[in-house]
């Protein structure tokens, strides 16, 4: 009941704050949350060949109307280009042609750095963005800077602006006395769009002058209103085209050579191997699309960051496969979708252990050795995948994703006789995605997903069932969104004929109002997680049995005023229970700012966040949850950051923070705190050189926690502790300290080839000094546990990449990669930072070289050469 009052004074007291900051804040426009109205461009058709040259001296270019005067963005939203813009579209049979003069003062006003494809850098660009269903939802960007690198995007609800998404277009740029001009080609079969003898395409272009860190749309797009791509223009003309044949086929061949000095007889230290496969599109029909990957390679993907991990949950890392991260937005719907978990790690990866034969005493009295793990695989190898999608002229959105994995095995072998056997640790697994996604008017939209995981032999399988909504009103001002999951599994724990999964049905729901355009917005929301829902075959979930509840308010100014450009504002409050059984978790009081300077482009902010005291339920790691939590005292933090400008030479981002606790007076124990630094130095040598160093640091100061590497009863220390004490949880204080330094540059030698190297080292030491046993009802007691506990864990790893895309579509990439990794415990953990660099260097390194070719074949291409 005290926790419902302090949750009830929040919120009234977040209401009042909202309330006098509106009253106070200076007034906007009247029709500042109101979609400009929309302009409209006519297509011309053109039957002469362009030659993509950045040159729009061909006569139709004249011929066709001009979209001009285009609208400021950022920083200062509304006022009119003062230099001009031209842009004029053609399109014939087969593609889409854009032509855009960009006019400016002089040449030393167009900024050009180059930089890899999809980075944009400290560049002037063009782009032009396409809603080719008019859904007003759904669209794609296609982008060149002046110096002509690509870069392109998907819009979606689900994935926002995602720069993952790859086509196969082309471009020429050029200098023009004191102008820059942008040519672009655009095949029909990089888009998808209806049958219609008639196109009505949504539409915007946008020009970034980064001298002045403007940017400007042809249809104006305001800030204070909800939505990107409802904010486009429309492209009239385009009549009697047909979606082609969309059927490429990027064969691909790999080599690599590995080296890790093993020095053991019997092991080669050195190691060759080569592979070969294929990518797959087709275009099903004018909305569909199919893309396959045959025996694929993902060798050359950027390393993982490593991370020792104190916390009850996984680490989630990102997803570099582009296979997974290309066209996934409607994969995306509900977030029910973790790609890493496709190819992941074994199932019974660390089951292996328990399964060797163990040392014994032979029947002469010596003792005879048992089996030892000769290899173990800890990434499952993919067989193939698929997906299948695309959007109807009705706007109903289709996806279905499908992948094998083949069983996966262990090697032991008997440490006596030299025998090995085989031992199962994933088998042969089906992964599959179904979405339907409707989109609706006023930006709204229902879907339905379905996740799918089904293991050959005697283990489980998986299955979840989400449906998403959100509805808005006609004036796209207030919208209603919600979610119902319902999660099912059945079958054995993987490796057991006798214990069924205990978690079969599971269940989630989510509700949210919320006001979503205009300089003040506002959500509130409850949700509730079952204490069985569990997604993770195919997703990823951060702790289930949870009830929780919500309230934000966020105020935001778009114009000047003062010495800054804009202001961004928010505050929130959250309320959780523990769902089974209903008890008190947390609750949260949080807000911050940002802005921006006008003259110097020096953007900073701040955050806080004040906490009641908390019960963590899942810091013990004992289920079913209820009976056993950590209880962490009042605590509050404030952190802020700075950026300086990136158009410089030399720009920094510089963040620190200070988390401080109330004292526990249960015990007495040192108050607990916690510090952040981070210093992130960028410096550009010239328009094709640069560097970037990154620093972070964390220092957290008598933190108590689940001492990580839990009870080993074969230890006496371990054993007395759990016969003394068979129900309790064993804690620890401790002072954990993580340094991560990250250095990277990049070399670009032109617009299609470039060389980029990352070094990372990472460390993180944990010094425990003491201990204490943890009872129900979060009753702590001081234990007489005398076990070294600490431990250190370093990560390093380099990533020196060079990729040439030698023509449109094909690439050769050469991968060196340096990876090495220690943990060390006990007398050998050191929090000395040299140490573990030391420590680091000295340890045994993988080295890994890979020669990766691409070669993209399209059907269309090579038909038109066929009847030359």
């Amino acid at each position: 009941m005290n926790c419902c009052r302090v949750l009830l004074l929040l919120v009234g007291w977040l209401c009042v704050a909202g309330v006098a900051q509106a009253q106070t804040a200076p007034e906007t426009p009247a029709n500042a949350a109101v979609p400009a109205a929309k302009r409209q461009l006519q297509a011309v058709r053109i039957t002469e060949a362009i030659k993509l040259d950045g040159d729009l001296n061909e006569a139709v270019w004249q011929q066709a109307p001009v979209a001009t005067d285009f609208i400021q963005n950022r920083p200062n939203p509304g006022p009119r280009e003062k230099h001009k813009t031209e842009v004029r579209i053609l399109y014939d049979d087969a593609n889409l042609y854009v032509g855009a003069l960009m006019h400016d003062v002089s040449q030393d006003s167009i900024l050009r750095e180059l930089s890899g494809r999809d980075n944009m850098g400290n560049t002037d660009f063009f782009g032009i963005f396409l809603d080719t269903y008019h859904d007003k939802i759904n669209g794609y960007g296609f982008f060149v800077t002046t110096g002509g690198v690509q870069a392109d995007a998907r819009y979606s609800p689900a994935g926002g602006e995602d720069f993952n998404w790859n086509a196969v277009w082309d471009s020429r740029t050029a200098l023009r006395g004191t102008d820059w001009v942008c040519e672009m080609r655009i095949p029909y079969s990089a888009i998808r769009f209806s049958k219609a003898p008639e196109q009505l395409w949504g539409v915007n272009f946008m020009r970034q002058r980064k001298k002045e860190n403007q940017g400007f749309f042809w249809n104006e797009v305001k800030p204070a209103v909800d939505g990107f791509v409802n904010q486009w223009g429309e492209l009239l003309g385009i009549k009697d085209v047909q979606p082609p044949l969309r059927l490429s086929l990027t064969p691909y061949i790999s080599a690599y050579a590995n080296h890790y000095p093993y020095n053991v007889q019997g092991t080669r230290n050195a190691s060759t191997s080569f592979n070969g496969g294929a990518d797959v599109k087709w275009g099903i029909n004018e909305s569909f699309t199919l893309d396959a990957t045959l025996v694929p390679d993902f060798g050359q993907v950027q390393s993982d960051n490593q991370v020792l991990n104190l916390s009850p949950f996984e680490v989630q890392y990102n997803e570099n496969r582009q296979f997974f991260t290309e066209g996934t937005e409607l994969f995306n719907k509900g977030n029910l979708f973790y790609s890493r978990r496709v190819g992941a790690q074994p199932i019974g990866f660390y089951d292996v252990s328990s399964q060797l034969r163990a040392g014994e005493m032979g029947p002469d009295g010596k003792r005879r050795p048992g089996e030892a793990v000769v290899s173990n695989p800890g990434v499952t190898r993919l067989l193939n995948a698929t997906k299948v999608s695309g959007r109807t002229k009705n706007g109903l959105g289709v996806g279905v994703f499908n992948a094998l994995s083949n069983d996966v095995y262990a090697t032991v072998r008997d440490s006596a006789s030299g025998r090995e056997r085989d031992i199962l640790t994933q088998p042969f697994s089906n992964y599959n995605i179904v979405v339907l996604d409707q989109s609706l008017k006023n930006n709204s939209y229902v879907s339905l997903i379905n996740t799918n995981v089904t293991r050959w032999g005697s283990t489980y399988d998986a299955n979840v069932t989400g449906g998403l909504f959100r509805f808005a009103d006609k004036k796209n001002a207030y919208a209603i969104d919600g979610r119902v999951v319902y999660s099912r599994r059945r079958g054995n724990v993987f490796g057991s004929d006798t214990l069924h999964i205990d978690d079969q049905n599971g269940y989630k729901y989510q509700i949210g109002l919320s006001k979503i355009s205009g300089n003040l917005t506002w959500s509130v929301g409850q949700g509730i997680e079952s204490d069985t829902y569990n997604p993770n075959d195919l997703g990823i979930l951060f702790g289930n049995n949870n009830i929780s509840q919500y309230a934000n308010i966020s105020y935001n100014k778009y114009q000047p005023f003062w010495k800054v450009n804009n202001f961004y504002s928010w505050m929130g409050v959250n309320h959780s229970l523990l769902y089974k059984p209903t008890r008190y978790q947390n609750a949260n009081l949080a807000g911050g700012w940002n802005t921006t300077f006008t003259k110097s482009f020096l953007t900073t902010g701040m955050n806080f966040d004040v906490n009641p005291v908390t019960h963590d339920y899942f810091e013990p790691r004992q289920y079913p949850l209820g009976d056993y939590y950590v209880r962490v005292p009042v605590n509050a933090n404030v952190g802020g950051f700075i950026s300086s400008d990136y158009r410089k030479k030399l720009a920094w981002d510089l963040n620190a923070g200070v988390r401080w606790y109330a004292q526990d007076d249960r015990f007495q124990r040192p108050r607990r705190m916690g510090y952040g630094l981070g210093i992130s130095p960028r410096y550009r040598v010239s328009n094709q050189l640069n560097f970037r160093y990154s620093f972070d640091w964390n220092l957290r100061q008598h933190q108590v926690g689940y001492v990580n590497g839990g009870i080993d009863t074969s230890l006496p220390d371990d054993a007395r502790f759990r016969d003394e004490h068979p129900n309790d949880v064993l804690l620890g204080v401790r002072r954990v300290l993580t340094v991560t330094n990250t250095v990277s540059g990049g070399y670009t030698f032109n617009n299609r080839m470039s060389l980029t190297v990352r070094v990372r080292h990472y460390t993180s030491t944990v010094n425990y000094s003491e201990f204490a046993r943890l009872s129900k009802n979060g009753e702590e007691a001081p234990v007489d546990y005398r076990r070294n506990r600490d431990n250190t864990f370093n990560a390093f790893n380099v990533d020196a990449v060079y990729s040439w895309w030698f023509a449109p579509g094909s690439q050769v990439s050469i991968v060196w990669k340096n990876a090495s990794s220690s943990f060390l415990e006990a007398n050998e953990a050191t929090p000395l930072y040299f140490d573990n660099l030391s420590n680091t260097i000295n340890t045994p390194h993988n080295n890994n070289v890979s020669v990766k070719v691409l070669y993209y074949l399209d059907y269309l291409m090579l038909k038109r050469r066929s009847k030359v």
